[in-house]
């Protein structure tokens, strides 16, 4: 196997020459990383120096703190599987997450964590394409179904209701993204997710081969927290939130092999810095509690807000605020436990339950996702 070495000056040019002569590997060059306190004038190591990985097909580390720590190890391992390639050292190896093609035009919708925005912005992506573009969607999530589901409408409380009461995670993210957008979403399901964003187990691939079908304009992935869609995307958009830090461990590596990064609540170097601002998909009406998942902006509201809560991720914080909660109406986000206990419990008291969605809001924005649409891209 063709393999490029990273090399410091710390370590003694004969001994990088032993280790690269003993170790199995047809060695196309190194890539001296720093350090020079054991560099001689004119001693070499036997193998070319290289300004990059060159015609490699692993990249071996041979390096070691103080010139490489546990952080620049990181940023070579995500250039490295940026790139396609293995990353190995003693005791560890990183290989890039596999991708599988698809064949029509795609973007996809990757995070840096959970609740940083992401479907807010599959969504948000979705409504802006899908007004002159046939567009579907594909999630995958960690409530998501054993068998990808089509939802070809948008389904209203009663049905998430009925959902709920099977025993089925009725706020996945495929139920928030079809009724909140109203194009046609394909539910899917992961579990796990590598350090650099790959599944453990998921069902997205046939997800994928079911929108392929469809023949639309465009498909657009929406990813799992971190885990990115294992799918050769034409485009990524990565979303990033406070605490978030863009650069640092495998977030360089969603950050190389992206197009465009979204920065929710919070600025960032090279990235278009938005907001989120709730938006309720019917008419408020009297005193009015609003339930979310995280900081939506809730202050163009034109309604009596007579309770917020930012429990929806927290089932024990969320039933003791509902014990003793008087409103008229219920405004709550899909997500969490915004139907099995918010949704049922308004319902059982009479209260009117509306839903919610976010919008992302950022000086450019659209003009920045519509140069990833279809005819800025290759099918």
């Amino acid at each position: 196997m063709r393999a490029v070495a990273l090399i410091d000056g710390e370590h003694a040019p004969d001994v990088v020459r032993q280790a690269l002569g003993e170790l199995p590997y047809e060695w196309v060059g190194a890539i001296l990383v720093g350090g020079t306190e054991k560099l001689r004038e004119g001693e070499g190591y036997g193998v070319p120096l290289l300004d990059g990985f060159g015609g490699a097909e692993v990249v071996v580390d041979l390096s070691d703190a103080p010139v490489l720590g546990p952080a620049e190890r990181f940023g070579w391992a995500s250039r490295a599987l940026a790139a396609g390639l293995p990353y190995l050292g003693a005791g560890f190896r990183f290989d890039p997450p596999l991708y599988e093609e698809l064949g029509v035009p795609s973007i996809a919708v990757i995070g840096t964590g959970k609740r940083v925005g992401k479907t807010a912005v599959s969504a948000h992506l979705a409504r802006l394409l899908a007004r002159d573009r046939d567009v579907v969607v594909v999630t995958m999530g960690r409530g998501g179904p054993a068998e990808p589901e089509v939802l070809e409408s948008p389904p209203g409380i009663e049905a998430l209701l009925a959902l709920s009461r099977e025993g089925r995670h009725a706020a996945s993210d495929h139920f928030e993204i079809a009724v909140v957008s109203g194009v046609p979403t394909i539910g899917c399901r992961r579990a796990g997710g590598g350090l650099a964003g790959q599944p453990f187990l998921s069902n997205v691939g046939e997800g994928a081969r079911i929108a392929a079908e469809r023949r639309p304009d465009l498909v657009i992935f929406d990813g799992s927290g971190s885990a990115i869609p294992p799918v050769a995307a034409d485009r990524r958009i990565l979303v990033t939130g406070p605490g978030h830090h863009l650069g640092e461990h495998f977030d360089a590596y969603r950050e190389l092999v992206s197009d465009l990064v979204l920065a929710v609540g919070y600025e960032a170097d090279g990235a278009i810095s938005a907001t989120l601002r709730l938006r309720p998909l019917a008419p408020l009406e009297g005193r009015v509690a609003v339930f979310t998942a995280g900081p939506a902006d809730l202050t163009h509201l034109d309604a009596d807000l007579v309770y917020v809560s930012r429990s929806l991720g927290d089932r024990d914080a969320l039933r003791r605020e509902l014990l003793d909660l008087d409103a008229d109406t219920y405004l709550t986000e899909i997500k969490g436990a915004a139907i099995d206990l918010v949704a049922e419990h308004g319902l059982e008291r009479g209260r009117r339950v509306v839903l919610a969605g976010n919008e992302v809001v950022a000086p450019g924005l659209d003009q920045a996702l519509l140069a990833l649409a279809p005819d800025a891209v290759s099918a």
